[in-house]
């Protein structure tokens, strides 16, 4: 019963978004171009305590500059980021997207410190405790999306994984296969990403 009124509550939120102009929605100081949502926000919140993450409170915002992605989880903000066209998708891409992102951040607070695959075992728990069990790791929307190259090249040094990048790499990163299979998976500086020449031009 509790389960079915989260969902009334979810559906009348979606149907608030579809009518409310941008003036209705709170902007955060950090991006102006976010639009807080508050109902969704409420509905994400009481979805961890159904799946048993009573201590998580996560953030809720749409973002009408994103083009391609659905929807951003940043563990670092405890916060989802959603694009304002799924509202002309459905109601339920709505939903399945919000739960999509949540499951990040809930598999990233039950790791704790320790390093995790994005799209792993741990966040195909975290989906299927939040409704979704069969979650594909990307969406297939009718989103135009644009190419972008990618000019930035980084290998692992111990199995030479080589990680593709639009924009450089802000924050030191490891290896996540060789952590998992050498350390526990936990980052160690033997398995840091280092810069390297685009694969085409070492191969030439």
């Amino acid at each position: 019963m509790k389960y079915q009124q989260l969902l009334m509550d979810f559906g009348r939120s979606v149907m608030r978004r579809v009518r409310a102009t941008p003036d209705d929605l709170a902007k955060p100081r950090r991006n102006s171009r976010l639009r807080h949502d508050p109902l969704l926000e409420d509905f994400a919140n009481q979805l961890l305590k159904a799946a048993g993450c009573r201590h998580l409170k996560v953030r809720v915002f749409w973002n009408p500059s994103l083009r391609t992605t659905a929807g951003m989880a940043m563990w670092s903000d405890r916060m989802v980021v959603l694009n304002p066209k799924l509202v002309e998708v459905s109601a339920a891409e709505v939903q399945r997207t919000l739960r999509h992102e949540l499951a990040h951040l809930l598999a990233h607070h039950r790791a704790g410190r320790r390093r995790i695959e994005a799209h792993g075992e741990e966040w195909r728990k975290a989906c299927s405790d939040l409704g979704i069990p069969h979650e594909s790791r990307c969406h297939e929307l009718p989103f135009k999306r644009r190419r972008v190259a990618r000019k930035f090249f980084y290998a692992c040094p111990a199995c030479s994984t080589i990680l593709a990048r639009v924009k450089p790499l802000r924050h030191t990163a490891a290896c996540i296969k060789c952590c998992r299979k050498h350390h526990g998976g936990k980052y160690h500086a033997s398995f840091r990403f280092r810069p390297v020449e685009r694969p085409d031009k070492i191969a030439a």
